[in-house]
């Protein structure tokens, strides 16, 4: 099982606005920044729900090779506004919302690629 798990941004400002609009609209937010001191002065933050980061975000001169990642929606209407929020806040469409029964009959999820390319996705696994 996976506790957290982080990426590296070449643009820390707009990987910021991006996942702030996201983890806003999956009930979430950033909640941790590492003290720079820690860091080497490099920006790294933590966003999740409940005060618990879980999804880590790293400046770096260079982004992470292209990565797939998947947060949890607790309804199909909050995978919705993932998607609009996402595309509101400079994503690109990679997908937008529906079912994937090739996944199983009630997977419903949404794919968008963040500042830095990556295959960002909201997904609930329950019926409506």
């Amino acid at each position: 099982m996976i506790d957290h798990m982080g990426i590296r941004t070449a643009n820390i400002a707009a990987a910021r606005r991006f996942y702030d609009a996201v983890f806003a609209a999956l009930g979430g937010a950033m909640c941790h920044q590492v003290p720079p001191e820690f860091t080497g002065g490099r920006a790294v933050m933590g966003f999740g729900r409940n005060d618990m980061p879980q999804f880590w975000l790293n400046e770096g001169d260079t982004a992470s090779e292209a990565q797939h990642v998947a947060f949890t929606a607790r309804d199909r209407a909050e995978v919705d506004r993932f998607y609009h929020a996402a595309m509101a806040a400079g994503g690109r469409d990679n997908g937008g919302p529906g079912l994937r029964p090739q996944y199983h009959a009630d997977y419903y999820g949404a794919f968008v690629l963040d500042p830095d390319g990556n295959n960002i996705e909201a997904v609930c696994h329950q019926a409506p």
